[in-house]
């Protein structure tokens, strides 16, 4: 794996250890799920960076998902995607915190969120090891 790589999933990683620190705090459900969005996005770069597929400053998880998919060998599950990518942006400011359609997430949503993100960033680390560029 190519280190530039790596550093994006060192970066993923940090994300990851926040989680850990705020996942019990029913008041930060929204970082919860900012911080998951962040680990998924650094973990995609990583494929993007391993592949040379250029310098992206895209944030929408959507959308990079679609530019690494035919690098992928495992699955990403593109609900809990869609769901980040619509609380990214208001994640970051006091006005809706980070608000689904139904309201802030929930303990759970949190605790799915986190899920998905160690899936993408160990999926992302398996694939690197196995197939690198």
């Amino acid at each position: 794996m190519k280190r530039i790589s790596e550093e994006w999933l060192k970066a993923a990683k940090d994300d990851l250890i926040v989680i850990e620190k705020i996942i019990d705090d029913e008041h930060l459900t929204h970082m919860v799920a900012f911080h998951s969005q962040q680990c998924i996005e650094k973990s995609l770069k990583a494929i993007i960076e391993e592949y040379e597929m250029g310098h992206m400053r895209i944030h929408n998880l959507e959308r990079l998902f679609e530019i690494v998919k035919p690098h992928l060998s495992f699955d990403i599950d593109i609900v809990q995607i869609e769901n980040l990518d619509k609380l990214y942006v208001d994640a970051r400011y006091p006005a809706d915190l980070g608000l689904l359609p139904y309201g802030k997430p929930s303990t759970e949503d949190a605790k799915s969120f986190y899920e998905s993100a160690q899936a993408v960033i160990a999926g992302v680390r398996s694939h690197l090891e196995k197939h690198p560029s």
